[in-house]
């Protein structure tokens, strides 16, 4: 090929066969950057002797894939490869697939035809489940998915990507997924999509944050047609495992976890929404300290639903409160209407004590203040209320030091004092713990 390509003219069957060619060059790239038998490195050096080569084989073919490229007149793809050091990339067995993705996304900027017949042969590739290239050869394709051409092999692709889900590989995984997140988008695929609902559920347990927001994001393409139903079982579970993201060390899946659980509520058949009511409830705590969020997004979208699960369990009093952004009066009622569960929404409060955002720790100790005036008789949640504040005396920022202690000293006070006092139930008007303006709107 090398000899044919430094002719003055290539025969015409070299456009016919190009695609071909050229995954036939970038599979010999990767063989060769793997460990050679000693025959090959023997027979490599007499080729090198008597055609005076003086590379390694692999920049050697690497050499023979940028030659074909020039034949075809790809020259914009030859440059930003090479600008985005894309040859040397392709050089090495850990980083060939990032390389192959790197080509498959400038093929697909500069609209080149080559693109998708490169896809497709290497659909047919992956489809015979050949393991020792399935990397690089899905990192190209995931990149290509969108093109107008592949639409018809959007069946294929979804079966081929399905069978990666559960592969070991940590980087096979996370590029059937993001591959899923674009045929997720497709509602021809919707069937498909939706019998690997379980699968992917089992993958939100996966410690890699760009894996879990990667299948939230699947769900939410699955439901953005407004027809679609979430059937009850489904929406339990989803409800279960999405409660816990919503406190992610990443912004990105918080965001994606709280939209998700508004999707479910709102689209759950209507006989799954009575199991779905202590999910629901059990969510309003968290959904307000996110309301105070310094990610504005996770704010915006906490606020959103917490709206929804007030419509959702038909507490109006809190639903016009959120509605009017009145949140500090959400948190003197949500205490005052529901005491039975005053211990429980106090134990939801304690681990946002050690969030390392201060506003959501400044917003836990103003809520703790509030809610744990109705706490009477109960010295075992009293006495975890008080040794949590207590380690918070010290924390970094003086604001949350100064208030935790505040906060302590009134609780203490309103314990020693009559119960006969009583606490009036949720007013109209905000009140104030430690003397300082809550955070979030009013």
């Amino acid at each position: 090929m090398w000899e044919i390509l430094r002719l003055p003219w290539c025969p015409a069957s070299f456009i016919e066969y190009s695609p071909r060619l050229l995954v036939a060059l970038l599979f010999q790239v990767f063989v060769s950057t793997l460990d050679t038998p000693e025959e090959v490195n023997t027979f490599w050096k007499r080729c090198q002797e008597q055609l005076s080569v003086p590379i390694s084989i692999n920049r050697f073919a690497v050499q023979t894939v940028r030659a074909l490229f020039r034949h075809l007149r790809c020259l914009d793809l030859l440059v930003a490869v090479e600008r985005k050091h894309g040859w040397d990339t392709l050089l090495c067995v850990d980083t060939h697939h990032y390389a192959m993705g790197l080509l498959a996304r400038e093929m697909h900027r500069t609209a080149n035809p080559l693109c998708s017949c490169i896809a497709l042969r290497l659909l047919g590739l992956l489809s015979t489940q050949e393991q020792h290239w399935d990397l690089p050869a899905l990192a190209f394709l995931v990149e290509v998915l969108e093109c107008h051409d592949m639409r018809e092999w959007s069946d294929s692709a979804l079966e081929i990507i399905s069978r990666r889900l559960q592969s070991k590989s940590k980087e096979k995984r996370r590029l059937a997924l993001r591959g899923l997140v674009v045929l997720s988008k497709d509602p021809l695929l919707a069937e498909g999509i939706r019998s690997l609902t379980q699968s992917l559920m089992g993958l939100l347990q996966d410690a890699d944050g760009e894996v879990v927001a990667l299948i939230l994001s699947v769900f939410l393409n699955e439901l953005q047609d407004r027809a679609t139903l979430i059937s009850s079982p489904t929406a339990l579970q989803l409800a279960e495992v999405l409660r816990p993201l919503f406190d992610h060390d990443n912004s990105h899946v918080s965001l994606l976890s709280i939209r998700l659980f508004r999707a479910v509520i709102e689209l759950v058949m209507d006989k799954g929404k009575k199991p779905l009511k202590k999910h629901v409830s059990q969510s309003l705590l968290p959904l307000f300290f996110h309301c105070h969020d310094q990610n504005w997004h996770v704010a915006e979208a906490s606020r959103e639903t917490l709206l929804c699960a007030a419509k959702f369990l038909k507490m109006r009093r809190l639903k016009q409160l959120v509605k009017k952004e009145q949140l500090w009066k959400f948190a003197e009622c949500l205490p005052a209407e529901d005491r039975n569960r005053v211990a429980e929404h106090l134990r939801q409060a304690l681990p946002y004590l050690q969030s390392p955002q201060e506003p959501l720790r400044e917003v836990a100790i103003r809520f703790i203040g509030i809610a744990g005036r109705y706490l009477r008789r109960r010295q075992e949640e009293t006495w975890l209320i008080y040794k949590a504040l207590q380690d918070v005396t010290d924390d970094i920022s003086p604001v949350i030091s100064s208030l935790a202690l505040q906060t302590l000293q009134l609780l203490r006070a309103a314990q020693r004092a009559p119960y006969s006092s009583g606490f009036r139930r949720c007013k109209t008007t905000s009140r104030r713990v430690g003397g300082r303006k809550p955070v979030g709107n009013n």
